[in-house]
């Protein structure tokens, strides 16, 4: 079980070790998912510490994901973006996957834009589709809120505006300006590693998905409890299980995720320049 005193203890030491190389406060975190982490490329002058050197931070095994913590400005906007997130499938039990959100919030990040891919469930979301996300089903049925109640954070946090609207409308209107084309959805959280069954598509479907995948939700209630608003981007990399004859290939994930990051690239420029939650 959680021992608050050692969680508070652990994320001070992470913070330390990232002060140790920038004093630099962000503004917003964003969490980059599979293939989408060249977005940290475009931030300047930026500091680049490895996951692996800052204490207690949990180790991201996943093709596509760097682990890597990038501080610097992006669009003019000081950000701290993490490039390559953790799994619970890796074998991170659910409070270590809330780890990178304490850890932002610690830093000063008052906002958090999480990315990700996933298969799109919704038959009109094809592969190559940017879904805003509007809410989300645990299907994971893991919290990293369980367990003891952590520094700074809500015991029952309110879950009406998992994803903000406010936030939402702003992205909206940028995509819009930008001729983005985009989607807006429901994102369903699997524990993974293997992809869902067509059943489990057809239920998640009757259930009001319109996509799916292996991450994101833990950090959402992460950052519920802590107060930090939230806004999802999910880039729809392949139709989900029993929705195309073609067996499922993470290959395919990151083929698809390379071939749309200009768009998303974009998008969440304008978003991290324009807005501010």
């Amino acid at each position: 079980m959680t021992d608050p005193a050692l969680d508070a203890r652990q994320i001070a030491e992470a913070v330390a070790a990232v002060r140790a190389h920038t004093d630099l406060v962000p503004r917003l975190a964003l969490v980059l998912g599979s293939g989408l982490g060249a977005l940290a490329d475009e931030v300047e002058d930026a500091v680049t510490l490895s996951t692996a050197d800052v204490p207690h931070y949990p180790v991201s095994t996943v093709e596509g994901h760097a682990g890597r913590l990038v501080l610097g400005p992006l669009a003019g906007t000081p950000v701290l973006v993490i490039q390559g997130r953790i799994h619970g499938y890796e074998g991170h039990d659910a409070r270590a996957l809330g780890f990178p959100v304490r850890l932002a919030k610690a830093l000063g990040a008052r906002g958090l834009v999480l990315t990700n891919a996933a298969g799109g469930i919704n038959p009109a979301f094809g592969p190559g589709t940017l879904m805003l996300i509007t809410d989300h089903l645990n299907l994971s049925f893991q919290n990293p809120l369980a367990g003891p109640v952590g520094e700074g954070e809500v015991r029952f946090p309110d879950l009406s505006n998992p994803y903000d609207e406010t936030w939402r409308v702003e992205a909206r209107n940028i995509a819009i300006t930008q001729k983005i084309p985009y989607r807006e959805g429901v994102y369903v959280w699997t524990s993974g590693p293997s992809y869902e069954t067509p059943a489990e598509i057809r239920f998640f479907a009757r259930a009001g998905a319109d996509a799916v995948g292996m991450s994101t939700v833990p950090e959402a209630l992460q950052a519920a409890a802590l107060g930090l608003p939230v806004l999802g981007i999910s880039t729809i990399t392949n139709p989900a299980a029993g929705l195309d004859p073609a067996p499922l290939d993470h290959a395919d994930v990151l083929d698809v995720g390379r071939q749309v990051r200009d768009r998303l690239a974009a998008w969440v420029r304008g978003i991290v320049a324009e807005t501010s939650p």
